[in-house]
């Protein structure tokens, strides 16, 4: 028996909880709130990676070309940032030196913002998330030759990541109270 895809869940909830509380998490440490540790990795390896991943392959399965680009890059992002963080303590020979991370960062900033102008037809707290992580890239590769501006970087993140989260809330209980219990200000509704 197939499953047709009007009859699958939504996944992004799940997708954007897991980049939100990701997100806020290492934006904590970039502010200065405690250290980068294991707690923040393995967010970063099994909620932040491996969720989004799964929830790529589930908007693939329902033909959402956004959504399985989206999720399944984030996912991979937070991969290839523990594998950056972890890898040079083992061999630091192959460490990312300050230019090679700015580069890092710029083309994820670079690839967001191609992404944040597809949300333009989505509803106004997407497209928030989308800006403001683009704006949190270019300050987290700014701040590799600006230190100072790392914990201004933390409060950019902090707020993108609980936009993130609070849109994955916003779907989940606007689905079972099944009337808009938070909104997100769908576009031509301002």
């Amino acid at each position: 028996m197939s499953v047709r895809t009007s009859e699958l869940p939504n996944p992004a909830p799940l997708g954007l909880c897991a980049f939100g509380m990701t997100t806020i998490l290492l934006n904590l440490h970039n502010i200065g709130l405690f250290p980068m540790n294991s707690m923040i990795l393995a967010m970063a390896i099994f909620y932040g990676g491996s969720a989004q991943i799964i929830v790529g392959a589930m908007e693939f399965r329902k033909g959402n070309t956004f959504g399985t680009v989206a999720f399944s890059s984030y996912g991979l992002f937070w991969l290839t940032f523990v594998y950056l963080t972890l890898f040079p303590t083992e061999n630091p020979a192959f460490a990312t030196d300050d230019a090679a991370m700015a580069a890092y960062l710029v083309i994820w900033g670079v690839f967001t913002l191609m992404l944040f102008f597809a949300t333009l037809k989505a509803n106004r707290v997407l497209q928030f998330v989308f800006m403001s992580l683009t704006i949190l890239y270019f300050l987290l590769a700014s701040a590799l030759a600006i230190p100072a501006l790392l914990p201004i970087a933390g409060i950019e993140g902090f707020i993108c990541g609980s936009s993130a989260f609070y849109l994955g809330i916003a779907q989940i209980l606007n689905e079972t109270h099944e009337k808009t219990v938070l909104p997100v200000f769908a576009v031509g509704s301002d």
